[in-house]
């Protein structure tokens, strides 16, 4: 579908935001939080690694004034659900690597179903479905079929699978899936083809366009990410997310817009070259995307510590994670015997996160529509 964002996108200008946040001075910062509006430019100020920090305080508290003002103080909770970790795509970064010598599984949709009664029973209304990339083993069909077995008991369903075309994403919409969730993992082209080697994934362009095709299709609900330790420069591909944002923001208005900052986790048989994020970075980096993107969903998910998890959900996080598996099968199906995508950090039930919320005054939010 030509006129998706990968013909809007303007890398130069992501360069030159970088840049400018590499040398911002505290007027920049100050004149970045004075505003009511904000742009790439007032990002890269709020980003940047000296005034930037020096100012981190006054950007959480903004940050956190921000959003309770347009979200209230409320976490939206979900949990993924894998169902398969059939992968035919190279990443060096991911457990479910083809190169990878793992137990795989795909399972049936009636054990889908087995999986999301045990997460509705945990509270659950918003579900997750995740997968490798095998076209032929997650099909379109079988996930239409995973999405009607769920339909009639899971009020939210989104997808984090391979990209497809409009025609696909129509399909899905129509089962009752009303998210679509893909990321671009680093927005930096060179080093989005040194760790994308095979595969479907490899293509930056048609990923970069996957979420206004699906946007087109119909989907209610559209997530962007960048994945956090990939690209030296963490900065960029923050203002490029941020960028992405934006474009989807003014094209698809209608849509509700989330964004995710994941840190790469330890995976069986990774091979990329780690750039660790720590958490004072996470942290600017969380409120600094706040501050651009007021009406935006800000995910957080069980990759990052328990601790660090109930300091952000009162600065800027809206959506969380909780009580996660990354393997097929994790929740009811241990038998299985499926090898996870990677390691979580916050392996807290999902009865404590949700006390945590509450203790530190937030309410826990399972379900924010249905389908009528």
């Amino acid at each position: 579908m030509p006129g998706g964002y990968s013909a809007a996108i303007d890398e130069s200008a992501v360069k030159d935001a970088a840049h400018l946040s590499a040398h911002a001075s505290a007027r920049d910062v100050e004149t970045a939080l004075g505003r009511d509006s904000r742009d790439i430019w007032d990002l890269a100020a709020l980003l940047s690694p000296v005034a930037g920090a020096e100012y981190l305080e006054s950007i959480a508290e903004r940050s956190r004034e921000l959003t309770r003002q347009r979200f209230g103080k409320t976490i939206h909770l979900f949990a993924p659900l894998y169902v398969s970790n059939a992968c035919v795509s190279t990443c060096t970064y991911c457990g479910f690597s083809k190169s990878n010598e793992i137990a795989r599984t795909t399972l049936e949709p009636d054990e889908v179903r087995v999986e999301a009664g045990y997460l509705l029973d945990q509270g659950f209304r918003h579900i997750l479905l995740v997968s490798g990339e095998h076209a032929r083993i997650v099909s379109p069909d079988y996930l239409c079929e995973v999405i009607d077995a769920l339909a009639p008991s899971v009020p939210q369903i989104s997808l984090e699978v391979q990209t497809w075309s409009a025609t696909e994403y129509e399909r899905f919409v129509a089962a009752g899936a009303d998210g679509i969730v893909v990321y671009q993992e680093t927005y930096d082209r060179q080093r989005y083809s040194e760790v994308h080697l095979r595969g479907r994934k490899r293509d930056y362009d048609a990923r970069l366009d996957a979420l206004d095709h699906a946007a087109s299709a119909g989907a209610r609900r559209l997530g962007a990410g960048a994945l956090l330790g990939l690209l030296p420069d963490w900065r960029a591909d923050v203002i490029s997310l941020a960028e992405h944002a934006l474009w989807l923001t003014r094209k698809h208005w209608r849509c509700e817009i989330s964004v995710a900052l994941p840190r790469l986790r330890p995976c069986i048989g990774s091979e990329a070259e780690v750039s660790p994020v720590g958490d004072r970075d996470y942290l600017q980096a969380i409120c600094a995307l706040r501050l651009l993107l007021p009406d935006a969903a800000i995910v957080l998910t069980t990759r990052e510590p328990a601790r660090l998890r109930d300091g952000l959900m009162q600065v800027g996080v809206t959506h969380m994670s909780a009580g996660s598996h990354t393997e097929p099968g994790g929740y009811t199906l241990g038998h299985l015997g499926a090898d996870p995508q990677f390691d979580v950090d916050d392996r807290r039930p999902v009865s404590e996160v949700a006390n945590a919320i509450a203790e530190n005054g937030y309410d826990p939010v399972w379900k924010d529509w249905a389908r009528v």
